[in-house]
């Protein structure tokens, strides 16, 4: 079965020229040329990974990306041509994977869509169980559920991915170079921030659920998941 993408633009020349290079790499894609009709399909549909503008008609790449994320977790990857930290940040706020701006390589459009591919149908992270339980978290890597003091955590595929590797170093700092190569699947540039913001969304999600800290970022080092003896030494 081919791998299914979604992709939301209203640049038909674009959607054209990416409809055929990507069938050559062995994609099945699907077209909508704005935001509402691109939110029904994505929530209609089971895709692999969705790519949407940031500029539609009817319904903005952001609107589009906070109403899917109230109930789908699919992927999404941004592809627009403002190329303004602020909007990256933005989108990565509410829920975005990654981000690539116009106009870009084919090769590294098609090398990000593989690995966020491979790494949603094949992630398994090294030396973890199906389930690992520490400080009042417990995380399923067989049915991807988070459940916090017995509340579930509804998170992104990103999201999931990074508490998973934490929680499996539980205690220990995992700096972001480890996270970036195990969950990113490439190399951090100088001001990529999106390991930042994927954790800050975390953090306000357990948030919404107790007041204990649970990610502790350790300065110049990377993040620590807290257990209670490390959090009472921390402390």
């Amino acid at each position: 079965m081919q791998n299914s993408i979604l992709l939301i633009d209203n640049d038909r020349e674009l959607t054209a020229e990416l409809s055929h290079y990507l069938a050559s790499e062995g994609f099945d894609l699907t077209v909508c040329n704005d935001g509402l009709s691109g939110l029904l399909e994505a929530n209609r549909g089971q895709y692999h990974l969705i790519l949407s503008d940031l500029m539609l008609p009817k319904l903005s790449g952001f609107e589009f990306l906070k109403k899917l994320r109230s109930t789908n977790q699919t992927p999404v990857m941004m592809l627009t041509e403002r190329d303004d930290q602020f909007d990256r940040i933005y989108a990565l706020e509410l829920g975005a994977d990654d981000y690539l701006c116009k106009p870009f390589n084919h090769r590294e459009l098609v090398a990000r869509i593989k690995s966020i591919v491979r790494r949603m149908l094949y992630f398994k992270p090294m030396e973890m169980q199906n389930t690992i339980k520490s400080n009042e978290l417990v995380l399923s890597t067989t049915t991807r559920e988070v459940y916090c003091h017995d509340s579930e955590l509804n998170l992104t595929g990103f999201e999931f991915e990074i508490l998973a590797l934490l929680m499996s170093h539980a205690g220990t700092v995992v700096d972001k170079d480890k996270i970036a190569d195990q969950v990113l699947r490439r190399p951090l540039s100088s001001f990529d921030r999106s390991i930042d913001m994927h954790i800050s969304k975390i953090r306000k999600k357990i948030a919404e659920i107790t007041d204990q800290e649970k990610i502790k970022t350790v300065r110049g080092a990377g993040y620590i998941f807290l257990t209670g003896s490390v959090a009472r030494h921390l402390n």
